[in-house]
């Protein structure tokens, strides 16, 4: 039996949150901004238009990862270069993410936070899938 601590239910709650707010970042791309619509925006800003999907796919797949807290360290590093694109994306825009455009803070704050939750892992009721945490080990 293992017992849970303050550090186990606060890895948890940034998990959920996170995992929530990818998968509403990633849904408002396929029903707002439609898949062509964002492969258009992203090849305005230069990028290739296949990344826009594997955006999308990282967003909304890595943030069901993160809620059920499958590979939650490899998953939670492997969203920061998402979060450090869009980062660069509203630099220009100013600070404040309530600016046109959005700002820069939020993007980097949430790549500051994927780096917390690759430290703490997945914390509380957490999905523990044996064959990926041997496969994985420590980024489980």
């Amino acid at each position: 039996m293992t017992t849970q601590t303050n550090t186990d239910y606060a890895a948890f709650a940034l998990r959920i949150s996170s995992g929530l707010l990818f998968i509403a970042h990633g849904w408002l791309k396929l029903s707002v901004f439609t898949i062509a619509g964002t492969v258009g925006y992203f090849e305005s800003l230069g990028l290739p238009g296949l990344l826009a999907y594997l955006t999308i796919f990282a967003e909304i797949a890595g943030g069901v990862a993160l809620i059920l807290g499958v590979g939650t360290r490899l998953v939670s590093l492997a969203l920061i270069p998402v979060l450090l694109g869009a980062t660069w994306v509203h630099s220009g825009n100013g600070w404040l993410f309530s600016s046109e455009g959005g700002g820069w803070e939020f993007p980097l704050f949430w790549a500051v936070i994927q780096g917390v939750i690759a430290t703490l892992g997945s914390g509380a009721f957490a999905l523990r899938i044996p064959g990926l945490q041997k496969a994985l080990g420590q980024f489980a």
